[in-house]
């Protein structure tokens, strides 16, 4: 036998025990990785439950503000009207003329409809003395309605809350929970087998900065997420 034939013999076991040790090695790292994927998944399921539990979702939503109607003291035909819809007016700037009065805005803020029928009589005494209508920006909230059932009574004023607007596909706006409805919406009628109980709705109204989001409308659809304490 050579040399070279009794080294190989000599290191043959050596090798072995080499090759067994990386086998052993990868059968470790492979337990080990599996072991980390499932704590992860444990935590990352926990995690997501948590949360989950503790979100309240409303689907019906929209941005609106209070309208502020703007008419005449006193009736009469109207003259003429001096904006259009959408235009941004500051705080007594002149609306329209109704008669020899003067019609101008209550507050600063937008323009949302306008009366153009020029030469009608504006009643006031009947109601029917709207020359226009605005909105103040400031006051733009997120309204969603909430059944009753779905998680009102975990949510608070001041609770942090995000949504997403039709408009703007996926992209989230942050804000915070302002009001919470005292008195329900008018409800439905829920029919099964055993009992027929109204399920209330109750507005949800979310506060946001319009001067960080410029680009939200009154009347824009929306959806909200409430994370609630």
């Amino acid at each position: 036998m050579s040399d070279q034939d009794k080294n190989q013999e000599m290191n043959a076991p050596i090798q072995a025990s080499k090759q067994e040790q990386k086998k052993n090695g990868r059968g470790k790292l492979m337990i080990r990785t599996l072991i980390a994927i499932f704590v992860l998944g444990v935590v990352g399921g926990g995690i997501y439950w948590y949360v989950s539990g503790k979100t309240v979702y409303i689907d019906q939503s929209q941005i609106e503000a209070p309208l502020i109607t703007l008419s005449p003291v006193n009736s009469g035909v109207l003259e003429a009207v001096y904006v259009q819809d959408g235009d941004m007016v500051t705080a007594n700037e002149p609306i329209a003329q109704v008669g020899d009065e003067i019609v101008k805005a209550k507050t600063a803020g937008e323009i949302v409809s306008v009366n153009n029928n020029i030469g009608q009589y504006m009643n006031v005494l009947a109601g029917t003395g709207s020359v226009a209508t605005m909105i103040d920006p400031t006051q733009l909230r997120v309204v969603g309605n909430l059944d009753e059932n779905k998680g009102l009574a975990n949510i608070q004023v001041g609770d942090p809350a995000t949504f997403t607007v039709d408009a703007f596909g996926s992209r989230v706006f942050k804000g915070v929970v302002d009001e919470v409805a005292p008195t329900a919406e008018s409800g439905s009628v829920v029919f099964n087998i055993s009992d027929q109980r109204p399920t209330e709705q109750f507005a949800i109204k979310v506060r946001f900065d319009p001067s960080q989001y410029p680009e939200l409308k009154n009347g824009m659809s929306a959806r909200i997420w409430v994370y609630t304490q």
